[in-house]
């Protein structure tokens, strides 16, 4: 198996895909439609997607789960620590400016704001690291992982810089086939994508059948569908497996108000969700 991720070598997704499954190969992409072009090409690559983070919330993949619909494997909360990283010449006192993703830099305020740094926004936390360590600048800094600071020959100046100590980022593994793991007692997470029929009240209508049996929902965001503000897919995550009676019996009653709706997904529960 293959993992493609969004960034470069020693991004966060790189760091979480080598802990997670150390013996496979990893593939840098420029975007996270590449990986999921890839992933819908080829059924031996997968993506390893982040989907939302503890601090700054969702990333933004909805439209893309919703493009490709790729079928979910697994889900993985990766603790995010983010480190100042300059050039191996450098000191904190020397530093102007910090490089990072958006998120990072987000995840990251307090302390770029007590040190007085000037933010600047790059694609990723690993290409900032990559660009500080080309720019050969003592006044320039990255925020990004100790992997980045390896890859690139870069000092951690200061670790662990962001805000939340316990900074989490859930991934998503994806892929072409589908597989869904037997039902069992283990803990689950069932991932839905569905579209209302337009009527009143059809979100109320659509969400009773969870409430009599007993279901709960981890997670419901809505996003727009393409060129529309009038109509609204959902995605859902139910905790538990598809199979289990009350689940079947509630996706029954949600696909009577239901224009469209696309299992995901089913797979195990990280151990985080237990904490």
């Amino acid at each position: 198996m293959k993992i493609a991720y969004q960034g470069v070598a020693g991004s966060y997704s790189e760091s979480c895909a080598k802990k997670m499954y150390p013996e496979i190969d990893t593939i840098p992409c420029k975007t996270f439609d590449e990986c999921f072009e890839r992933s819908s090409e080829d059924n031996s690559i997968k993506s390893l997607i982040p989907e939302s983070n503890k601090t700054t919330g969702n990333i933004g993949v909805e439209y893309l789960i919703f493009k490709y619909r790729l079928n979910i494997y697994a889900e993985h909360f990766f603790p995010i620590n983010h480190n100042l990283l300059g050039l191996k010449n450098s000191k904190i006192e020397d530093i102007k400016d910090v490089y990072s993703h958006a998120q990072a830099l987000s995840q990251s305020s307090s302390f770029i704001k007590k040190k007085k740094f000037t933010e600047n926004v790059r694609a990723d936390t690993a290409g900032s690291a990559k660009f500080v360590s080309e720019t050969k600048d003592k006044s320039k800094a990255a925020i990004a992982s100790s992997l980045s600071a390896e890859i690139y020959g870069l000092k951690i100046l200061q670790e662990n810089v962001q805000d939340d100590e316990d900074n989490v980022t859930r991934f998503l593994l994806l892929g072409k086939d589908i597989f869904q793991p037997d039902f069992s007692d283990d803990n689950h997470i069932t991932s839905i994508l569905f579209k209302l029929k337009s009527k009143p009240a059809a979100l109320y209508s659509a969400l009773s059948g969870f409430a009599i049996n007993g279901v709960n929902m981890s997670k419901l965001q809505s996003f727009p569908e393409k060129n529309s503000f009038s109509s609204y897919f959902f995605l859902c995550d139910i905790d538990g497996h598809i199979e289990a009676p009350n689940i079947k019996n509630s996706l029954e009653e949600l696909g009577l108000h239901c224009q469209d709706m696309h299992v995901l997904g089913v797979y195990k529960s990280d151990k985080f969700r237990r904490k």
